[in-house]
């Protein structure tokens, strides 16, 4: 439709096909991509489904490529997903036509032969979710499972403790404990010949994204209580003599040793590539970066770069199982985020590497691994959701892809999808903020001309995160319908280097906020928005950031919090264990820096808030417990401030079932149009807020 023949009408009233019915109908988010015994497999979330996750195979050809359908795993009711560090990932490892997944339901680790029904293989803990199993790689040979296990109330902790167990994958005794001490560990991989184990660690206060340690450990077998004998180790197995029982070996490491990282470096991604060398990312350069161990029996090997870039090659380590790296042939495929977007590089040699920036569509890509010459990945663009996609280099700079899991028919004109731009903003003392704005959209419906449309600026969570790079139809929800939307990478977000990302240490409730304020600013000056109808939205840590705003500034007409800290001192006090530190560098310690917690908390300073607020908790939730909404609920009602509330009784940290994200995005555009003073087109659930609506700044 041309702009001439559209219809007119004010920003904010649009009619839209993209409703929050869109966002979960079909919907399934992908993860935990693996490439094994002739088939891919993967994961799927499904709204719909309550919530829960799904095990996809598809089989691959004696070409490589995809045939037959996609076919559903795991049994009806069955969720593969786990609770480690509360947030999970990791929870899919394949060997052959085995697969092994954590289930929701008892956070055991089960596994499922081929066309068969699913078998626990870890004991069953006295106490539901006390044991708890993540991030697993399998031996080489199959036999056994090197793991992270979370174990809570255990006699004489206080808090959760972290361990890597190896499990035997046919279920026969109990797990054998290889790597203890730590507060965290991450990441087990065995190396190709199955004569080491890479792992990382690190302890409080410190996280993933901080300070970690990578140690390299030799495997041996030990044959009762004889101790290690060389005879058994993985290499002597294969000597051609007649083997002895290994049902009655058991593996125990020998000789770990720090190979990289500590104070002041963080080590992420690890693996092993054909050549049986050790592979890593680290910020030590000032950018997460690959580096490379040769020869592990050299004591003085170390470390080399393997490529320099101004890019990040990994993300922070919020959740387990991530893959941005994958050894494809001979070369070797990296996954780099620049300016808030990935790209795809390919070098054809992994021994001298050159890495070449393919030309690909992808915005967003994850889930890397090697399928012969091939790669596959989970991919997305701003305008297209998640699938996952085998993909071929053809020539020096092209791809070819296929499709093994699409992503969903939306059903709407490609019209509707908004492209953003990256802009960088100046902010105070030579500082800069990063955000990606999203113009309204509609192919079918303009703004007068005289018009400037309403601003939602978008917090994401962590903080230590960064704006999506991928369809996001919650934004398209907005856009379509005549809002601008700015999703801020502000100071102390990923993908523009270690610096960046630190600078919202000691400063958390004050940077973020001013970056965000001088966003929506620096948009209304150059006349992108309309000053006067700014909004607010975060969840979690973006719901701290968003209430902090509202309460300190006063830029924004109207706010959404969801799951938000309110309450700085509570959540250092009660929050899980990953995170139990955190605070220490974001704010300071605590008790020490009590004034300091108190001075950014919303709820000490609720004799500042005057700025309509629209509330949503999950019930359950361990992270943010819903005590700290309630809290502020209570203030805004004893202050007779215009707000709303909803407690979703069977949600956690994030909503995941399909009628809570449709309820709450409902809720958020009512609460919106209502304190900007226009009603929104579609027919919705009437939103019950308390308090008199009016100009409220």
């Amino acid at each position: 439709m041309s702009e001439t023949s559209a219809t007119e009408a004010p920003y904010g009233t649009w009619t839209s096909p993209i409703t929050p019915h869109l966002l979960v109908q079909g919907a399934a988010g992908l993860s935990g991509l693996h490439a094994s015994g002739g088939w891919l497999w993967w994961l799927e979330a499904r709204p719909e489904e309550a919530g829960r996750v799904q095990l996809v195979r598809r089989a691959l050809g004696d070409d490589g490529m995809p045939v037959g359908d996609a076919v559903d795993v795991l049994p009806e009711g069955f969720s593969a997903r786990n609770r480690v560090h509360e947030y999970g990932g990791g929870s899919l490892w394949v060997h052959g036509t085995t697969a092994l997944v954590t289930s929701w339901d008892d956070q055991r680790i089960w596994r499922v032969d081929l066309d068969a029904a699913p078998v626990p293989i870890t004991p069953e803990p006295q106490v539901r979710h006390a044991l708890r199993y993540a991030d697993g790689d399998v031996s080489p040979d199959g036999e056994w499972i090197a793991c992270v296990r979370e174990e809570h109330g255990r006699a004489g902790t206080s808090e959760a403790v972290n361990e890597i167990v190896a499990v035997r994958t046919d279920g026969a005794g109990e797990p054998v404990v290889l790597v203890s001490g730590p507060d965290f560990v991450a990441r087990p991989r065995w190396s190709p010949d199955g004569r080491h184990l890479a792992w990382i660690e690190w302890s409080h206060p410190d996280l993933p994204w901080d300070a970690t340690e990578l140690l390299v450990a030799e495997v041996v077998l030990v044959d009762g209580d004889d101790g290690p004998d060389p005879e058994l180790a993985p290499e002597a197995l294969d000597d051609g003599e007649p083997d002895p029982d290994l049902a009655s070996l058991t593996p125990v490491l020998v000789g770990g040793h720090v190979v990289a990282g500590g104070g002041g470096e963080a080590v992420a991604e690890v693996c092993w590539d054909p050549e049986d060398r050790l592979w890593f990312v680290s910020d030590r350069s000032g950018w997460w970066n690959p580096w490379r161990l040769d020869d592990l029996d050299d004591d003085e090997a170390v470390p080399t770069q393997v490529v320099a870039i101004e890019a990040e090659l990994t993300l922070p380590h919020w959740i387990f199982g991530t893959s941005r790296l994958a050894f494809p042939g001979g070369g070797v495929a990296v996954v780099a985020q620049h300016h808030g977007v990935d790209h795809l590089c390919w070098s054809a040699d992994r021994g001298d590497v050159e890495l070449v920036e393919v030309d690909a569509p992808w915005t967003a890509l994850e889930g890397l691994v090697a399928v012969g010459d091939r790669i596959a990945a989970i991919g997305a663009t701003f305008t297209s959701e998640s699938e996952v996609l085998l993909i071929e280099r053809i020539g020096d700079r092209g791809v070819e892809a296929t499709a093994v899991r699409r992503a969903r028919d939306l059903g709407i004109d490609a019209g509707w999808l908004p492209q953003p731009e990256h802009v960088t903003v100046p902010v105070g003392d030579g500082e800069v903020a990063h955000a990606l704005v999203f113009p309204p959209t509609s192919p079918e419906v303009r703004a007068p001309s005289d018009e400037r449309p309403p601003l939602v600026v978008m917090i994401h969570g962590g903080p230590t995160s960064a704006a999506r790079s991928l369809l996001q139809l919650n934004v398209a929800f907005w856009t379509s319908r005549g809002f601008a939307v700015a999703d801020v990478n502000y100071r102390g977000s990923v993908g523009y280097g270690r610096a960046y990302r630190h600078s919202l240490d000691g400063c958390w409730g004050l940077s973020d906020v001013e970056d965000c304020v001088a966003v929506a600013r620096w948009l209304a000056a150059e006349g992108r928005v309309d000053g006067e109808r700014l909004a607010i939205r975060g969840g979690s840590a973006g719901g701290f950031t968003t209430l902090c705003a509202l309460t300190f500034h006063d830029e924004f007409a109207v706010g959404c919090s969801s799951y938000g800290v309110v309450d700085l001192a509570a959540l250092a006090a009660d929050t899980h264990k990953f995170e139990s530190r955190y605070l220490d560098r974001l704010v300071g310690p605590w008790p020490e820096a009590r004034a300091t917690y108190e001075a950014r908390s919303p709820i000490h300073h609720t004799d500042r808030l005057a700025t309509p607020l629209l509330v949503l908790q999950g019930e359950q939730d361990e992270i943010v417990p819903p005590n700290q909404a309630e809290l502020l609920v209570a203030a805004l009602r004893d202050r007779g401030i215009p707000h709303a509330y909803l407690l979703f009784p069977s949600e956690q940290h994030g909503f995941r079932q399909a009628s809570t994200i449709i309820r709450a995005l409902e809720a958020e555009l009512l609460f919106v149009s209502g304190v900007l003073g226009f009603v929104p087109a579609g027919d919705m659930e009437p939103l019950a807020i308390v308090g008199q609506m009016g100009d409220q700044r």
